[in-house]
């Protein structure tokens, strides 16, 4: 069994798809996905995600601000309130993007931080999201004590130094179907460098297709052909690759694990 840690169900658009979220799930267990994580962009959309999501027992969530969505400061007693939900097992997504402006840079800072505090004091794990931004991102990790919660650099497209930076701090490292991409290569060098105890796996639904569904509405039954393809790319077997990051995800995300095996 695998599993999709980084998904936004809520983001679906179901009228293109032409099925509905109980049918979008079924296909992905038919595919051996067995739980998945719902990501949350914004605080005002988290009670939506969570009244979308709660009639699923296999679905958790996550509570923060997407660094682009940040556009004014964060709300960092709203954050602590909202993730302490009992279905919240982490904190985010939130992290630096420096893309598409300059202009938001030291929101998305302080608002990174605010993110890291939280988790701090909540003991729940941290999803970063980083893109153009690897220095600071790192940095700030270091400088506010990222470590004490731990977590995860989620859809990962930078380098092996900055992997390897955020491994040495108990920091996992999700792919997607991003790397599936003939463009990939430099990606598809670092996955093969990444140590199989510190490995996610993911779909970034309703973004990022992998082939070869790319060009699609992305989805979580997708995150099988991501695991196929890691597999393959670093020498493994399906089911150790599968048996590895679905471990890897409940540990993380201190869930009991709902497999008798993969």
């Amino acid at each position: 069994m695998i599993v999709d840690s980084h998904c936004h169900l809520d983001r679906l658009d179901f009228a293109k798809l032409n099925i509905e979220l109980p049918e979008v799930l079924q296909a992905a267990r038919e595919r051996q996905v067995e739980h998945f994580l719902c990501v949350s962009v914004t605080l005002e959309q988290f009670p939506n995600m969570l009244m979308v999501i709660e009639p699923f027992n296999d679905v958790s969530a996550s509570c923060g601000v997407h660094p682009l969505n940040q556009e004014d400061a964060l709300d960092k007693a709203q954050l602590l309130n909202l993730a302490q939900h009992p279905r919240v097992v982490a904190v985010g997504e939130t992290g630096l993007d420096y893309y598409y402006s300059k202009d938001t840079h030291q929101v998305q800072q302080d608002s990174f931080v605010g993110h890291i505090e939280v988790a701090n004091e909540l003991k729940k794990p941290l999803i970063i999201h980083t893109r153009d931004a690897r220095k600071d991102t790192i940095d700030i990790m270091k400088a506010h004590n990222a470590q004490d919660c731990g977590g995860v650099l989620h859809c990962f497209t930078e380098d092996w130094d900055m992997a390897k930076q955020a491994i040495d701090m108990g920091f996992y490292i999700s792919i997607s179907g991003i790397a599936t991409f003939k463009n990939a290569r430099e990606l598809q060098d670092v996955v093969k460098k990444l140590p199989l105890d510190r490995l996610l796996i993911e779909t970034d639904s309703p973004y990022l297709a992998p082939v070869p569904h790319r060009g699609k509405t992305n989805q979580p039954a997708y995150v099988q052909d991501v695991a196929y393809f890691i597999a393959d790319l670093k020498g493994l077997s399906y089911k150790e690759l599968a048996h590895a990051t679905t471990n890897n995800f409940y540990q993380l995300f201190s869930l009991a694990s709902r497999s008798n095996g993969c």
